[in-house]
C-alpha cells in the first residue's frame, strides 16, 4: 500500500481511519425500480447529502413487500472505485404464492427460481405412483404476481375408508384402532369431560376435532401436553391464531380476522385512508380490531378513532359524530347491532356521508326484528342501516368447479339435504357442513402424506403415542402444507394454522342484501360485480376534505369603490385648481391656501391608495405583490400626513395663539406661514424616514392566510416578518400608533378652539369639523377592520370606504363653502376690479373696524382697571378720615367727597355708537 495520504471522500460521514490509508471512493448508485437501498450507519438526512462512499462500504438492496430481489442483494465498494458485481443487475420482481411449489402426493420442480418464486419462474408437476394428475402439468409466475394456471391435484382413492356419519357430529378414521373423535357443542365443561375420556381410554387418539371457539381454546391449549394435533371446523376466534399458545392447532373455519384483508382491500378500492371503529367489549372483537389496526398501518391507512362499549352504545356513537367519523367499522353481535343503529338514527350518523362495515353473519332481517331494548321503529332502523356493507366468510364454493372429492359445491349440498331429510335451516351447524367435510379431507390427505414420509424413516402411524413428538411433527408438516380444492373452496392454511378462504361482500340496497363482490385472500384477487349503489351517487369521502382555493376580492365591490375613489380624485383636482386660481382673493388668502392645497394633494394620494388596496392574486402575480404592498403603505401614509397634517397644523396654530395669556397674544399675533409649512414638512418627513427604515429593516411581503373548512380559503395579505429574537415587528405599531396620537390630539385641539374667531385662518372651524370626521372614521375603522380581517370583502369595504368618505368630507367641508361664497357674493370679481384700479386689493372695512374696536376696547379695559384701583384707594382714605373725625369734636365746615368715575368712553367709541354711558363726558358724584 502506498504511504502517501489521500484526501477523504467528499461528504463522507466519518474521517479516514488511518492517516496513511488511501481512501478510494465509490459514487452512490440508484436503487432498482420498486426497491430501495439500505445504507448502514447513515441516517436518512445523511444519505441525502452523501455523494461518495468509502472503500469497503456495503450497501444492501431492499424491495417492496410484494417483490423479491433478483441478482446481487449486497454490493461492496472496491479499491478501484467501483461496486462489486456491477455486471449482474439487481431487480425487484413481483412474487407469486409459494403454494405452487409443493404438491401433495407428487413433486413440483421449479425452474429459474430464486429463494421465492418471482415472475419468470415456472414449475412442472408430477404425481407419485398410484396417483393421477388433475390439472395442468406446468404453471408460470406472471408479471401480475399470479400463476398462469391453477395448481393441479394428485388424485387417488382414499385408502383409509373415510366416511361421514352425521356431518359435524362424529368422524371415524379406521387406522388399526387409532381414531379421532369430534368434540362438538360449545360447553367447555362438557368438552373437558369428553377430552379426558378420549385421552385416558383406548384406543390412542391421533387427532382431536373440536367445534366452536370456546371448546377449541380449551382443547388446543391442553393438546400440546399429549403431542396431539387439533383440527377444528367451526372456530373463528382470532385468539386461536396465537402459535405460541396453540402450537398444534389448525382450522378449516377461517379466523374472524379474515374479514380484515377484505376490509382493507375495499378501503383502498374506494380511496379511503381514515377509518373509525366501534366494538363490543369482547375478546373476539378486540383481537379482530387489533389485527385490523395492524393491517391498515401496513397498507398506509389509519384508524383515527376507536370506541368500545359493554352494553350501552349511546355515548360511543355520539363520540363518533363529534369526531367527524365517516367510514366506520362496527364489530358487535346482532342484538347489540340493533342498539347501535338505533343510536345511529338518533345522531343522524347515516346517509350519503357515512359508510358502515358490519359482520355478515347476521340474519337478513336483523334490523326488522322487534327488540324491546330499543325505542326505534322498523322504518327508522331501515333508514339508518341503508347502504351498509357486510363481509362474510364463504363457506361454500361459489364457483361450479369440482373439488378433490369429485363433487361440486351444489352437488354436495344436494346430497347433504337428501341425507338430512328435513329443513337444513333447522339443523345445527348446517352452514359449517362444507367446512367439516373439507376438514376430514384435509385430515385424510395429511395422514396419507405422513404415512409416506414415515415409511422413509422406518416408522408407521401405528407407532404413535402421546410421547412421540416425531410423528406429531410429521402430521403438523403435512397439514401445514395442505392445499386442495374442497367444497368450501380452496383449502390452505396460513402460518398460524387458520384457513385462507374467500370473503363474500354484500351491500344493503333497498332493504335487501345484494352481492357486490368476492375477495380471495390466498390469491389477493377481488372479483367485483360493479353493482354497488350509494345514496349520494358515489362513495363518500372518509373525512371533511379541505379544498385549497384562493379567495379573491369581489370584483363588483372593487369596481364600485374604485369608481368612488376616482370621482374623489376628480373632486380633489377641482378643489386644488379652484384654490390655485383664486389664490389672490383676500378671503382665500386668509384661509392659508397653500395648506389647503396640501390637503387636496393628500386626499388625492389617500384615494389613490384604494386601488392597490384592492389588488390581490386575481390581478397580479406573486412577484409584483411586494410592490403593491409597499404602494399601499406609502400612499396611505403620505396622503394622511399631507391631508391631516395640514389641517392639524392650522388648528394647532389657532390653539397656540388664542388660548395663551393676554400678554403673550400680542407677541404671537403675527402669523408666519413658513412655520406652518415647516410643521407639515416635519410630519411628512417623519413618515418618509419611518417608511424607509421599515422597508429596509422589515420589508412587507406577501403571505397566504388560510380561511376555514370545509373549503380552505386562501387569500393574499401584506405582512411584516418579525425580526430576529422578537415575535412581532415593532414598525406597524410605531407607524400607526403615531397616527392615532395625532388623531386624538387633533380632536382635543378642535374642541378647545371651537369658539375662537380669527381672520388669519378664517376656515379653522371647518378644519375642526373635518378633523372630527376623519378621526372618528379612522378610530372606528381600524379595530373593525382587524376584527373582520378573515372576511376579505368586508375588511376591504370598511378600510376603502373610510378613506373615500373621510376624503370626501374633508374636501367638501374645506372647499365647498369657499366656492359658494365666492360664487354668491362675487368677491373674486370685486377683488379683481380693485386690483385693476389701485394696483392692490383694499382691506375689508368691516374687518378693519373690528380690529380697531378690539384695540380700543383693550385700552379702555386697562384705563377702567386703573381707575377702579384709584377709587379703591380713595375710599380707603375716606374711611380712615372718618374714623379720625369720630374721635374729636365735629367742625362746622363743608368738605365735598371725592369724585367717583362712572364710565369712560372715548370720542371714537361714542361716534361709533358703541359707548355705554349717556354721553362722552365724565360724571362725578359728590357727597
Amino acid at each position: 500500500m502506498s504511504s502517501s495520504t489521500s484526501l477523504p471522500c467528499p461528504l463522507l460521514p466519518r474521517p479516514p481511519a488511518h492517516p496513511h490509508h488511501v481512501l478510494h471512493c465509490c459514487e452512490i448508485i440508484h436503487p432498482p425500480r420498486d426497491g430501495g437501498i439500505r445504507y448502514r450507519g447513515l441516517t436518512p438526512e445523511e444519505v441525502q447529502s452523501v455523494r461518495f462512499l468509502p472503500f469497503d462500504y456495503e450497501i444492501e438492496y431492499v424491495c417492496r413487500p410484494d417483490r423479491e430481489i433478483v441478482g446481487p442483494k449486497v454490493r461492496k465498494c472496491q479499491r478501484n472505485g467501483t461496486w462489486t458485481a456491477m455486471g449482474h443487475p439487481s431487480r425487484c420482481l413481483r412474487t407469486c404464492p409459494k403454494m405452487h411449489l409443493s404438491l401433495e402426493n407428487g413433486q413440483a420442480v421449479a425452474r429459474a427460481m430464486e429463494r421465492v418464486p418471482v415472475e419468470g419462474t415456472w414449475t412442472e408437476y408430477s404425481c407419485n405412483p398410484g396417483f393421477r394428475l388433475l390439472g395442468s402439468a406446468r404453471s408460470n409466475c406472471t408479471k401480475l404476481g399470479r400463476w398462469s394456471t391453477p395448481k393441479p391435484v394428485c388424485e387417488r382413492e382414499c385408502p383409509w375408508g373415510l366416511g361421514i356419519s352425521g356431518v359435524g357430529v362424529q368422524v371415524s378414521v379406521g387406522i388399526l384402532g387409532w381414531g379421532s373423535r369430534t368434540l362438538w357443542g360449545c360447553d367447555p365443561g362438557q368438552a373437558t369431560k369428553y377430552l379426558y375420556e378420549l385421552l385416558y381410554n383406548d384406543p390412542i387418539k391421533i387427532i382431536l376435532m373440536p367445534g366452536c371457539s370456546s371448546v377449541s381454546t380449551l382443547v388446543a391449549e391442553a393438546a400440546r401436553m399429549w403431542n396431539l394435533i387439533v383440527l377444528s371446523y367451526g372456530s373463528s376466534s382470532p385468539a386461536l391464531s396465537n402459535r405460541q399458545r396453540f402450537p398444534t392447532f389448525f382450522r378449516t373455519h377461517p379466523s374472524a380476522t379474515l374479514h380484515n384483508p377484505t376490509r382493507v382491500q375495499l378501503f383502498k378500492k374506494w380511496g379511503w385512508t381514515k377509518i373509525a371503529t366501534i366494538q363490543q367489549t369482547t375478546e373476539v372483537f378486540t383481537s379482530t380490531l387489533d389485527d385490523l389496526d395492524q393491517r391498515v398501518k401496513e397498507a398506509g391507512l389509519e384508524i383515527t378513532f376507536r370506541q368500545s362499549f359493554f352494553s350501552d352504545p349511546a355515548a360511543p356513537v355520539r363520540n363518533l359524530k363529534r369526531q367527524d367519523a365517516r367510514i366506520i367499522v362496527g364489530l358487535f353481535y346482532e342484538t347489540e347491532a340493533r342498539k347501535v343503529f338505533c343510536e345511529v338514527y338518533k345522531e343522524k350518523l347515516y346517509g350519503k356521508k357515512y359508510v358502515w362495515f358490519l359482520i355478515g353473519w347476521y340474519a337478513d332481517n336483523w334490523f326488522r326484528i322487534k327488540d324491546p331494548a330499543i325505542n326505534c321503529t322498523e322504518a327508522e332502523m331501515a333508514e339508518a342501516v341503508e347502504g351498509h356493507v357486510t363481509t362474510e366468510i364463504v363457506m361454500l364454493n361459489p364457483e361450479n368447479t369440482r373439488s378433490i372429492s369429485n363433487m361440486t359445491s351444489q352437488e354436495f349440498i344436494e346430497k347433504l339435504q337428501k341425507r338430512l331429510g328435513k329443513n337444513p335451516e333447522e339443523t345445527g351447524g348446517f352452514q359449517e357442513a362444507p367446512l367439516a367435510y373439507d376438514a376430514i379431507w384435509a385430515l385424510a390427505l395429511a395422514l396419507n402424506k405422513t404415512s409416506a414420509e414415515l415409511v422413509k424413516k422406518g416408522l408407521r402411524l401405528e407407532d404413535f403415542n402421546y410421547n412421540n413428538k416425531n410423528i406429531t411433527d410429521e402430521i403438523y408438516r403435512a397439514l401445514n402444507s395442505s392445499a386442495f380444492e374442497g367444497v368450501s373452496g380452496h383449502v390452505v392454511f396460513d402460518a398460524s394454522g387458520s384457513r385462507m378462504a374467500w370473503t363474500l361482500i354484500e351491500q344493503l340496497q333497498g332493504g335487501v342484501y345484494k352481492k357486490i363482490g368476492y375477495y380471495d385472500s390466498t390469491k389477493d384477487n377481488l372479483s367485483w360485480y360493479n353493482n354497488d349503489k350509494w345514496i349520494g351517487g358515489a362513495p363518500p369521502a372518509d373525512y371533511t376534505k379541505v379544498i385549497t382555493t384562493f379567495r379573491f376580492l369581489s370584483q363588483k365591490l372593487f369596481i364600485s369603490v374604485s369608481v368612488l375613489a376616482s370621482l374623489g380624485i376628480l373632486l380633489a383636482i377641482i378643489c386644488l385648481a379652484f384654490n390655485i386660481y383664486n389664490g389672490h382673493v383676500r378671503y382665500i388668502q386668509n384661509s392659508q391656501p397653500y395648506l389647503n392645497n396640501m390637503t387636496a394633494v393628500g386626499c388625492t394620494l389617500a384615494l389613490a391608495a384604494v386601488f392597490p388596496l384592492g389588488l390581490d392574486g386575481y390581478h397580479i402575480g406573486p412577484g409584483l405583490f411586494p410592490f403593491v404592498c409597499q404602494a399601499r403603505l406609502w400612499l396611505l401614509g403620505l396622503g394622511f400626513s399631507l391631508a391631516y397634517g395640514s389641517m392639524f397644523t392650522k388648528i394647532w396654530w389657532v390653539h397656540t395663539v388664542f388660548t395663551k395669556k393676554e400678554e403673550k397674544k400680542e407677541k404671537r399675533k403675527t402669523l408666519e406661514p413658513w412655520k406652518l409649512y415647516a410643521t407639515v414638512g416635519l410630519l411628512v418627513g417623519l413618515d418618509v424616514v419611518t417608511l424607509i427604515i421599515w422597508q429596509i429593516v422589515d420589508p412587507l411581503h406577501r403571505t397566504i392566510e388560510v380561511g376555514g373548512v370545509p373549503h380552505s380559503l386562501f387569500e393574499h395579505r401584506c405582512v411584516t416578518p418579525p425580526p430576529l429574537f422578537t415575535l412581532y415587528s415593532p414598525w406597524p405599531g410605531i407607524f400607526y400608533g403615531f397616527k392615532g396620537l395625532l388623531l386624538l390630539l387633533g380632536i382635543f385641539l378642535a374642541y378647545e378652539t371651537k369658539s375662537v374667531s380669527t381672520e388669519k385662518i378664517n376656515d379653522h372651524r371647518a378644519v375642526g369639523m373635518a378633523i372630527y370626521n376623519v378621526a372618528v372614521l379612522c378610530l372606528i375603522t381600524a379595530p373593525v377592520t382587524m376584527i373582520l380581517s378573515s372576511q376579505q370583502d368586508a375588511a376591504f369595504a370598511f378600510a376603502s370606504l373610510a378613506v373615500v368618505f373621510s376624503s370626501y368630507i374633508t374636501l367638501v367641508v374645506l372647499f365647498v363653502p369657499k366656492m359658494r361664497r365666492l360664487i354668491t357674493r362675487g368677491e373674486w370679481q370685486s377683488e379683481q376690479q380693485d386690483t385693476m384700479k389701485t394696483g392692490s386689493s383694499t382691506n375689508n372695512n368691516e374687518e378693519e373696524k373690528s380690529r380697531l374696536l378690539e384695540k380700543e376696547n383693550r385700552e379702555l379695559e386697562k384705563i377702567i382697571a386703573e381707575k377702579e384701583e384709584r377709587v379703591s384707594e380713595l375710599r380707603q382714605q375716606l374711611q380712615d378720615r372718618q374714623q379720625l373725625r369720630s374721635r374729636r369734636p365735629p367742625a362746622p365746615f363743608y368738605q365735598p367727597s371725592l369724585p367717583l368715575v362712572r364710565c369712560l368712553v372715548s370720542e371714537q367709541a361714542d361716534k361709533l355708537g358703541r359707548g355705554n354711558c349717556d354721553g362722552s363726558r365724565v360724571h362725578l358724584l359728590y357727597k
